[in-house]
This record gives C-alpha cells, sequence and structure tokens, in this order.
C-alpha cells in the first residue's frame, strides 16, 4: 500500500465547523507560523538552482514554471509580476499550467493528469539547453508535471522543482529538488494554504534573487521598473531625488519621464555631472 501523502494527512484540528471566527483565524496563523522555518531548512536548495539560473540567463537561458491549480496559479502569478517590477522581458519567465490559461479561472483538474502535455505546451517556445523547467507540485505526483521536467533533463535543460511531500517521484525526475514539507493542512488536503504558502515564499526568493544577481536592483531600488501608473512614477521619481539629491519632486519627475526609467535617469544625470556623484 501507498503511503499516504504528507498533504493528504487529517488536518491537526478536529470539529472546524464547531470553531469560532477566532478561533479558526487563530488556529491558521498558528499553523501558518511554521511554513517560513521549513521554508529556512530549504535554502541550500534554492541556493543552488537560482545559481544555475543566473547562470543560464546570461546565456539568454528562461525559466519555464510549470503547476496544476494552484500550484500552476502560482507559477503564473510570479512570472506574470517579473516584467513590470525589473523591466524584463515578458518571456524571461514564463508559467505554464495544466488546461492552459482558461484554468487560471475556471479549474480543470483533469487536465493534470496527461503526462505528454507539458512539454507539449513549452514546445512552442522552441526551449533549448540554456532554458529552466521548474515544476511546482504541492502532492508532488502530478503527472503533467513531472512528464515536462522529465522530458526537460532528458533534453538537457536545467530542471527544478518545488514540492511539499517528501519522497515525491518529482523530487526523483527533477536535478535540483526543493522539498518544504509543511505538514498536514489545517482543512484536510486543502493544498492553497500552508503548502500554497510555502510555494509562494519560494518563488518570490527564485525570482527575486535571480533579477537582482542579473542586475535588475541598484542598491536596494528597482531601478528599471515600468512606469505603468501613477503610483510607480512616483516612487520611481522619489528614487532619483534619493539616489542624486535632486531637491526638485518636478526636476526628478522630468528627468524620469524623458529617460523612461529610473536606472536611465540616475546614469544620465552623473553622466552630465560627474562632480555630483556621491
Amino acid at each position: 500500500m501507498t503511503a499516504m501523502k504528507v498533504t493528504e494527512q487529517s488536518s491537526n484540528y478536529s470539529n472546524l465547523d464547531q470553531m469560532s471566527t477566532r478561533e479558526l483565524l487563530e488556529n491558521m496563523n498558528r499553523e501558518d507560523r511554521h511554513v517560513p522555518e521549513v521554508v529556512a531548512e530549504c535554502i541550500p536548495q534554492i541556493e543552488k538552482l537560482v545559481d544555475g539560473i543566473v547562470e543560464r540567463m546570461r546565456c539568454n537561458g528562461r525559466v519555464f514554471y510549470m503547476g496544476a491549480g494552484t500550484s500552476g496559479r502560482l507559477g503564473i502569478l510570479d512570472a506574470s509580476e517579473i516584467p513590470p517590477t525589473y523591466g524584463a522581458p515578458y518571456d524571461l519567465f514564463i508559467g505554464l499550467m495544466a488546461g492552459g490559461d482558461s484554468a487560471i479561472r475556471r479549474a480543470a483538474e483533469g487536465a493534470e493528469d496527461n503526462k505528454e502535455q507539458g512539454w507539449k505546451d513549452i514546445e512552442p517556445y522552441r526551449p533549448t539547453k540554456e532554458d529552466i523547467v521548474i515544476g511546482i507540485a504541492a502532492s508532488g505526483t502530478t503527472p503533467y508535471v513531472i512528464g515536462a521536467i522529465e522530458e526537460a533533463r532528458k533534453r538537457g535543460l536545467l530542471t527544478g522543482c518545488i514540492t511539499c511531500n517528501p519522497d515525491a517521484p518529482v523530487a526523483a525526475a527533477a536535478e535540483i529538488p526543493i522539498v518544504a514539507v509543511v505538514g498536514p493542512e489545517f482543512v484536510t488536503g486543502s493544498t492553497r494554504m500552508k503548502s500554497g504558502t510555502a510555494q509562494k515564499l519560494i518563488l518570490n526568493m527564485i525570482s527575486t534573487s535571480t533579477m537582482i544577481r542579473m542586475g535588475h536592483v541598484k542598491g536596494n531600488k528597482m531601478v528599471d521598473m515600468q512606469l505603468t501608473n501613477k503610483k510607480l512614477v512616483d516612487r520611481g521619481t522619489k528614487m532619483i531625488m534619493d539616489e542624486t539629491g535632486i531637491e526638485d519632486y518636478g526636476e526628478a519627475k522630468a528627468m524620469l519621464l524623458r529617460y523612461g526609467s529610473v536606472r536611465s535617469a540616475v546614469d544620465t544625470y552623473f553622466a552630465q555631472n560627474p562632480d555630483k556623484r556621491r
């Protein structure tokens, strides 16, 4: 008999339907506190994966996130936030999920059982050996994800995974497995909870560290962010003021809008005023 997955084990709490709102919230929060501790134990593997990504990205490699259900949506979310945050191309991080884009809003759970479809979804992007495939599967048994990783590894791509079950098939398939065992969910089997939180934290760490290593952050500022709304224009203006010492908000904003990014505005300013570099 196959051992029960940790993510499918019964909740540590009984009679949830009899708890008050306060009890539900406090108990969920109590469970959530364990997640960062578990993720911290995964840092050596996350580091290995990030270093591999950076090495390949410097040779025009891309990252493909592969998942189903909640895991797939989290990958798409992380990938979609990279271009506006760091001014990176939209095809640098690519999120793919079982069932396609329509499954983002309307569950297509059966789609995850097709082991060949994952690689088929990658093929239109013309993958090369410089690319990276990261499978995201809380259960660690999703055929869509495992199939994509196995085929990618066979073809020489770097492969990693994020799972929440020990000894999961997806971890065996990936070159660099990240296994965050957060324990049974508050609602039995609901991996959108602790498992999803762990996956989100790890995805944040992977993409943010990669973008910093790739030079899209200067000091602690997102110097290449896209100026897509008033809030970001205001943030960029203040970054320029902080970096250059310009005290006039209007002058700094005009520079930002003229040059299109904090990086370009600051570099141009100091190129024209080398004596003002601090």
